[in-house]
């Protein structure tokens, strides 16, 4: 069994011991760092390379939002806090977090996120999904065309497809069932087509695909 390696992030010792008893209780998860806020953060991952750090926003010296801008190809973040406002959630999701909760997610709920998130999917709280998709079916901007230099044109028809299963939520597992491939496969399509996107999540994927970029 291949254990997850978590960090956690949060300014109050309190929490952080909480999450730390909660995660050490399973057999594959281990807190191996602790940090007080979003500079220290950034310095143990870049260290002690998590597999996931989970992060809280409103943190002294540097916030999560910053800090997980810095951590992209270093660990994976699950943004974990008290606040859902909605400049915080767009703001973590763009810079790139794989997920995002709340602190009142049961405990079940937030091991299942991290083990999730290692396994590469993404993981956004269902208060919070909702949220993003009728922000994103408010939108009065026309989809944007692409154009013959679209980064969108760079993917094969099966990353198209791909991406378009992302964009509709679905876990690797759900998209190997869909499209009729292994696992295996699916992992390294979303892994290409994120790259040759320029994009670090497949939750920013996702919003890529929702703002109106679609398959030519």
């Amino acid at each position: 069994m291949t254990t997850i390696k978590v960090l956690v992030a949060d300014d109050h010792a309190a929490v952080r011991a909480g999450i730390t008893l909660i995660l050490d209780g399973t057999d594959d998860i281990e807190v191996i760092a602790e940090a007080a806020d979003g500079e220290e953060a950034v310095r143990l991952a870049g260290a002690l390379r998590p597999d996931v750090v989970l992060m809280d926003i409103r943190m002294p010296k540097r916030d999560g939002i910053s800090a997980t801008r810095d951590l992209a190809g270093v660990a994976d973040v699950l943004i974990l806090t008290t606040f859902d406002l909605d400049e915080y959630v767009f703001g973590a999701l763009r810079a790139g977090a794989a997920g995002f909760l709340l602190k009142n997610t049961d405990a079940e709920s937030l091991i299942a996120a991290i083990r999730l998130v290692a396994g590469g999917d993404g993981m956004i709280a269902p208060s919070v999904t909702r949220r993003l998709i009728t922000a994103f079916a408010e939108q009065s901007t026309p989809p944007r065309q692409p154009t013959d230099d679209d980064q969108l044109n760079t993917l094969t028809p099966r990353e198209k497809e791909v991406l378009e299963c992302v964009a509709r939520g679905l876990s690797n597992a759900e998209i190997a069932k869909e499209l009729d491939m292994a696992e295996a496969t699916t992992k390294t399509h979303v892994s290409r087509l994120l790259n040759k996107l320029g994009l670090r999540s497949r939750v920013q994927a996702a919003i890529y695909y929702a703002e109106g970029i679609h398959q030519t």
